[in-house]
C-alpha cells in the first residue's frame, strides 16, 4: 500500500507475510502505534458490489491470526502493549465481520492463509518455524466466540496457497 490507503498507525515497509516458490511474495505494513483501527471494511466494498449480484453474495475477511503479523514478533511497541493491540485486532475483526453480514452477505469467509504457511519452517519468512499455528487458532476463536452458534453457521475458514498454482 504505497499510497493513502493505509490506517493510521501503518508504514510501508513491514515484514514479509509470505514468499512463495513460484517467486511471489506479500509484504505487511509496519505497525507503529496503537490504537489499531482499520481503516476499510470488506463490507465497503461489497456493498459496492452487491447492487450487481444476481445471487447470494459471500464476502472474505481478513484472518485477525495475520493481521497479528503486524505487532513486532519480539518485544514490545512503546506506549502499545501486545495485549491491547489483539483486543482492538479482535474488535475490529469482528465489526468487520458483522458489517459484511449488515452489507448483505450471505457467508462471510475468514481468508486463513497464514494457517497453511504456519507449519513452514522457511528463512524467508521469520514468523514461520515459531509453532505459532495453536495461537492463529485461539486468536481467530477470540474472534468467532463472539458470535452466536446461528450466526456461525453463516462464518467460514478459508484456506489457499496464497497464489498461482504450485505456491508453496
Amino acid at each position: 500500500l504505497p499510497g493513502t490507503g493505509r490506517a493510521e498507525h501503518l508504514a510501508a515497509a513491514g515484514q514479509s507475510f509470505a514468499l512463495f516458490d513460484a517467486g511471489h511474495h506479500r509484504q505487511l505494513p509496519r505497525l507503529t502505534g496503537g490504537p489499531f483501527m482499520y481503516k476499510t471494511f470488506a463490507s465497503d466494498y461489497l456493498s459496492k458490489s452487491i447492487p450487481y449480484a444476481t445471487g447470494p453474495m459471500k464476502q472474505a475477511v481478513i484472518a485477525p491470526s495475520m493481521l497479528s503479523l503486524l505487532y513486532p514478533l519480539d518485544g514490545d511497541l512503546d506506549g502499545y502493549p501486545r495485549e491491547q493491540f489483539l483486543a482492538d485486532l479482535c474488535d475490529e475483526a469482528e465489526k468487520d465481520i458483522r458489517q459484511a453480514f449488515a452489507a448483505g452477505a450471505a457467508r462471510v469467509s475468514i481468508d486463513f492463509t497464514e494457517g497453511r504457511l504456519a507449519s513452514k519452517n522457511d528463512p524467508r519468512n521469520p514468523w514461520t518455524g515459531r509453532h505459532m499455528l495453536e495461537s492463529f487458532i485461539e486468536l481467530n476463536n477470540r474472534v468467532i466466540d463472539r458470535f452466536t452458534p446461528e450466526e456461525r453457521v453463516n462464518i467460514g475458514i478459508h484456506t489457499c496457497p496464497g497464489g498461482p498454482r504450485r505456491s508453496g
